[in-house]
């Protein structure tokens, strides 16, 4: 059985929440670093001083020889995991183990325990053949795919339910339209990739996470004096990168797009922002979800001119047409205006959906973007709802009848609780890509 990569992913973060690791810091930046190596097929060349250094802090005069901390720790932590799958995890579909003498860590499905089958005999029943039934096979069974399943939501908001993809109220779901919006991604040749906004958080050791919305970068948090004057208000604790969370609206956005894609001839992986490689963005399509301010590297670099961009208050037209406007700006309750927090999140924002070629003029990248969460999860419900598509296909449409191949559009977006419930077309955009990478 191949473990699947998300239900990895999410078995390493039920395990770092774990009531079995809580309060056990050192082991669980261990674990992470570990899994992330294990995961990435890296932990074959790890060596002790590389641990020491990088997951435990150890200056770089630390030399294995004279001081044997990664071994204990590496010692506790296998300790630790076995701890975890005698209580917490014992019905956790995935066990992860760490073989003595290795750093690698190995990923592999729990295994289904012998069971004691029940056999009906045709006498105690009239008229009903014999016949083997497995009741607690059938109930692990069930169990396991529950906790898959809820795995895979919890992580990426999504799971790609690929044993319902030929059903045919799926198939019903892919209209001419969407078809159309589609196109560029569905080649099976070029694989797809989903990657949802992983935000950075500040993590204080001992006192939680912080997240500002202007901190994006972890150089940008180190020269920060606002994070300065956080940790010496809480008596200097160690700070550490998390890019745990995300929001309601990408999670929401990301199922959405699951649901859709499940029933492609498209191979979808999943992404974090913060893991994105250029390299994989070059041999990739790739849909970006979530504010752009996580993505501006990316953005800037690819092959294209882009008339709208998105800005911490709104919509910014670089070349408006005549009678058009040159902002469109978001609306909605600012947390410090609150008099409580029993205000409801209701507002107006405008979401940015922005297609353009890749990195090096080949494949094609699309992201949903805005500054608030349903905007994002607006945007991806007009390229998975037929009746929106339908809309957004007609207003795209060129008088030759085709769609262009490379545009951004602007949504604008009404909400009540954080739930859009009014979502209308404001104007697009036709691209020219620009062939040469990085549009130099």
């Amino acid at each position: 059985m191949v473990v699947r990569e998300e239900v990895t992913h999410w078995q390493v973060e039920r395990i770092l929440h774990s009531d079995t690791f809580r309060n056990s810091d050192v082991l669980r930046r261990l674990f992470r670093f570990l899994a992330d190596k294990s995961l990435s097929g890296e932990a074959d060349q790890l060596k002790e001083y590389i641990i020491g250094i990088d997951a435990l802090g150890k200056p770089s005069t630390y030399d294995p020889r004279q001081d044997s901390v990664v071994r204990i720790q590496v010692g506790r932590l296998r300790q630790k995991l076995a701890d975890y799958y005698r209580t917490e995890g014992v019905d956790d579909p995935i066990v992860v183990d760490l073989p003595k003498g290795r750093f690698k860590l190995n990923f592999e499905p729990r295994p289904e325990p012998a069971v004691i089958e029940q056999t009906v005999p045709v006498a105690v029943v009239p008229q009903v053949k014999a016949k083997t039934v497995s009741w607690r096979r059938i109930a692990l069974g069930l169990a396991a795919a529950l906790a898959i399943t809820l795995a895979l939501a919890i992580y990426i908001g999504a799971q790609w339910i690929g044993e319902r993809a030929t059903s045919a109220p799926l198939r019903a779901a892919w209209t001419p339209e969407l078809n159309e919006l589609w196109e560029p991604f569905l080649a099976a040749n070029r694989p797809l990739i989903v990657s949802v906004a992983a935000p950075l958080f500040v993590g204080l050791q001992g006192a939680g996470l912080y997240r500002d919305l202007g901190l994006n970068r972890w150089e940008d948090v180190l020269q920060s004096a606002k994070i300065s004057d956080i940790r010496k208000s809480l008596d200097n604790p160690r700070i550490v990168p998390r890019y745990y969370y995300t929001g309601i609206g990408e999670m929401s956005a990301a199922f959405q797009l699951g649901k859709l894609l499940t029933v492609s001839p498209v191979s979808v992986s999943l992404a974090r922002s913060n893991q994105l490689s250029w390299q994989q963005l070059a041999d990739n399509n790739v849909l970006f979800i979530g504010a752009p301010r996580l993505y501006t590297d990316h953005l800037k670099g690819l092959p294209v001119e882009l008339d709208i961009v998105l800005e911490e208050s709104g919509i910014r037209m670089v070349h408006p047409q005549p009678g058009e406007t040159g902002r469109l700006d978001d609306h909605y309750p600012s947390i410090s205006a609150l008099e409580n927090f029993t205000v409801p999140d209701d507002g107006e924002v405008y979401a940015l959906i922005t297609h353009t070629p890749g990195p090096l003029g080949t494949g094609d990248i699309e992201s949903f973007s805005a500054n608030h969460s349903p905007g994002t999860l607006a945007a991806v419900q007009w390229f998975t709802n037929p009746a929106f598509a339908r809309i957004l296909a007609g207003k795209l449409r060129k008088p030759n009848g085709k769609l262009p191949r490379f545009y951004q559009i602007v949504l604008k977006v009404n909400y009540k609780d954080a739930v859009p419930t009014e979502v209308s077309y404001v104007l697009h955009r036709e691209l020219r890509a620009d062939r040469r990478p990085g549009g130099k």
